[in-house]
């Protein structure tokens, strides 16, 4: 059987790295390459963490694009600076070279690339904004019908979203960042037919990031993978923190442990509600990942970044015995 094309968006917040980790260890998929958008993060940083996973998971020979579109509303420093703390995490850092490659040409022009050229129809996976496929469309509207479907996490259909009217003035706290960071570049995706399947703060909300789960982690630590990832959710334990990404990303790989609902919507563009992803009658239908098993989920990922150690050649994996 023929694996499963996906092409990795990312836009190097702390979640975005172990979504692309999560993604490395699922057997049915052929991950494409992966582009770095420079919107939850600082770029340089971003891509260079984004390089040290792929060659610590084993997979360095998959390419990795920096995209140089630009957003309407930056989300905060406090927010990017983290891919400066991921990029220099001792575990990333055991080599003193970077073995993957960074493609030459923009992140959007190897999107287009890596479409053209696929053999078959390829998924988008966005975790960030859609800003980069947006360009790419714009540029070469053919790679349309070459778009199996996207699948992102991003918008806020019937709840509030994260963007906080006490630290962004000008809009009423309905947009979610990944549409509220440009969202005319969401409003020209959703002019496509293509598929859109939707993993909106609805779901995350009620999907944290727990203590318990990152001890779960932690307790894992003979395990390389499953040991950064908890490391990387210690950084934001602190705050109120939800599994945006990686639950988004979990739908590839078991799609049965949701529940989709269609929905007619819009993206607002202009004024206080930009980056709204409302629900209107006649709007645009996508399909929104409305419920979830989270006890699978939960145990999925744990099970995912434990077992990926035997199967790279990336990882050394060090004995129970050597760490406790």
């Amino acid at each position: 059987m023929s694996k499963q094309l996906v092409l990795m968006d990312h836009d190097g917040g702390v979640d975005d790295y172990l979504a692309t980790m999560l993604l490395l260890t699922m057997d049915h998929i052929e991950l494409l390459g992966v582009v770095v958008t420079p919107a939850d993060c600082y770029i340089q940083p971003a891509v260079s963490a984004t390089r040290k996973i792929l060659d610590l998971m084993g997979f360095s020979h998959i390419p990795v694009a920096e995209s140089t579109v630009r957003g309407i509303n930056p989300f905060p420093s406090l927010y990017r600076r983290d891919s400066f703390i991921v990029d220099h995490l001792p575990i990333l850092n055991q080599s003193e070279t970077i073995n993957t490659p960074l493609v030459a040409d923009t992140g959007q022009n190897f999107m287009i690339k890596v479409l053209r050229e696929a053999s078959q129809p390829v998924t988008l996976m966005v975790t960030g904004p859609l800003t980069t496929v947006a360009v790419a469309l714009d540029k070469a509207p053919d790679i349309e019908t070459k778009i199996q479907k996207i699948v992102w996490m991003g918008g806020a259909l019937n709840v509030f979203g994260n963007v906080e009217k006490s630290l962004e003035a000008g809009q009423d706290g309905s947009a979610e960042w990944n549409a509220y960071w440009d969202p005319v570049s969401a409003a020209r995706v959703w002019q496509t037919q293509i598929e859109m399947i939707m993993c909106p703060l609805d779901l995350t909300n009620n999907v944290p990031v727990t203590s318990e789960l990152v001890q779960k982690m932690g307790r894992q630590r003979h395990y390389p993978i499953s040991d950064l990832a908890g490391q990387c959710y210690a950084l934001v334990i602190p705050q109120d923190y939800y599994f945006w990404d990686v639950l988004a990303t979990a739908y590839l790989g078991h799609p049965e442990f949701y529940q989709l609902r269609e929905w007619e919507t819009k993206i607002i563009t202009t004024g206080l509600s930009q980056g709204r992803t409302q629900v209107v009658s006649g709007g645009r239908k996508i399909s929104a990942m409305h419920q979830v098993d989270k006890a699978a989920f939960y145990a999925y990922i744990l099970q995912q970044w434990q077992s990926s150690s035997y199967r790279y050649p990336g990882i050394t994996l060090r004995s129970a015995a050597a760490v406790s």
